[in-house]
């Protein structure tokens, strides 16, 4: 199997769990994918997935040592997605925090033209 491929595979499962998009999958199909939903578990089962894949398609013969070499390289995805999902995490707020720097919120309304409850009458009487 390619590391190329791999890596490739555990930047994309990370990523659309990370962005939301495995969320929005699970609200259109109206089903949870748990395996989905998790970016170790993703990578780790897509990883495998494709390398058995290209094993079977490409040589059609399994050698212990090819087998024994996917599953290593399927942990080490999901070990490594783990530390992807961080890093995008760490990203993430470094992005908020130089977002807000340029474009700060600030409150613009007067707090007198909010104020209605002169304008509300008394139906008590």
């Amino acid at each position: 199997m390619n590391w190329l491929d791999a890596l490739m595979i555990v930047f994309s499962a990370t990523a659309a769990n990370h962005l939301g998009l495995v969320a929005a999958a699970e609200s259109v199909v109206r089903h949870r994918l748990p395996v989905l939903n998790c970016p170790k578990c993703a990578a780790f089962w897509l990883v495998l997935a494709y390398g058995f894949g290209c094993e079977i398609y490409f040589t059609a013969t399994h050698h212990f040592e090819q087998i024994l070499e996917l599953f290593a390289v399927a942990f080490l995805s999901a070990w490594s997605a783990i530390w992807l999902d961080l890093l995008m995490g760490i990203i993430d707020q470094l992005y908020i925090k130089v977002y807000d720097t340029f474009y700060p919120t600030t409150d613009t309304t007067d707090t007198d033209a909010l104020d209605t409850t002169d304008s509300v009458p008394d139906v008590s009487e």
